[in-house]
């Protein structure tokens, strides 16, 4: 019976400690993730707009950008006119540095009340799925751009229209293995209650949303309140310069560590620079004091 006793009682002992250290180590991998900073990247609008694909990986590995986001037109030349083969050498460059080839920033828009214009912009998006998915890059970039009540057309009218085209354009990115990334966007369709309708139009699984850090945030309850309307939906993140006081750029980092936000912090800078490389330590600097990591 003692021996009994003294067993049962070491075998407490014993899980007790083994919760004890269990409970120990998740908060030792809690502090560490807590360590970690988000991962930063840059939009190559405007900083980088000159930039070959070579100078862009070699610039970002330099700075410690982790991720990039290709925007049309610029002179990395990643378009949908690309061979096979020049779309293959695009994805050995990238696969072969630790430069991520996060996303395609297209301008394609689905407000239009125009059926045809409506209609090619779904086509060209759907090119810029195909190129993605060719290049290696995790999704594409689309945006609503404005409202047509000056037009006589109902607001909800054009956020279902936008909605039900996201979800086409949508399913077909699903297919290909690419995400499409609604920025928030558009002097009116940036305000955050009407993106969620856009969203709820679309009801994709595959239709995410790239927070854009407008001033707009802050309206219709708040920084907070709107960022929870999306945040189910968040997987991309641009930002303007982080010096500009009026944004509370802590408060939405905050925001984003908190809820689990993995994706990519890319810097929307708007200007070109004659330091670059001086402006982009800078930028990483500040994005990581403003997370307490400095």
């Amino acid at each position: 019976m003692v021996s009994r006793r003294i067993f049962c009682k070491t075998s407490a002992l014993a899980m007790a400690s083994g919760t004890l250290l269990a409970s120990e180590q998740a908060k030792a991998k809690a502090k560490l993730n807590d360590k970690t900073p988000l991962k930063l990247g840059l939009v190559t609008y405007n900083l980088a707009k000159e930039w070959d694909i070579d100078t862009l990986i070699k610039n970002c590995t330099e700075t410690k950008f982790e991720a990039v986001e290709l925007r049309t037109t610029h002179a990395h030349g990643v378009e949908p006119s690309l061979t096979a083969e020049q779309r293959r050498e695009v994805r050995k460059k990238f696969a072969d540095s630790p430069v991520k080839l996060a996303s395609l920033g297209s301008v394609c828009e689905f407000d239009s009340p125009d059926p045809q214009v409506l209609k090619q912009n779904i086509e060209t998006c759907k090119v810029f799925v195909e190129l993605a998915a060719d290049v290696g890059a995790e999704g594409v970039k689309v945006r609503p751009n404005r409202l047509h009540t000056d037009k006589g057309i109902a607001e909800e009218t054009t956020l279902k229209q936008i909605g039900e085209s996201l979800a086409v354009v949508g399913a077909f990115a699903k297919e290909h293995g690419v995400e499409i990334r609604v920025e928030v966007h558009g002097s009116e369709t940036s305000r955050v209650p009407r993106m969620k309708k856009i969203f709820d139009y679309a009801n994709n699984d595959h239709v995410f949303a790239c927070w854009n850090c407008n001033q707009a945030d802050l309206e219709d309850g708040g920084l907070e309140a709107n960022y929870k309307r999306l945040e189910k939906k968040i997987h991309f993140v641009h930002m303007r310069d982080l010096y500009l006081e009026e944004y509370p750029w802590r408060r939405l980092l905050n925001l984003l560590r908190k809820s689990g936000y993995t994706g990519y912090c890319c810097a929307e800078l708007g200007s070109i620079s004659t330091d670059p490389l001086r402006v982009m330590r800078y930028y990483r600097a500040l994005f990581l004091a403003y997370q307490d990591m400095l």
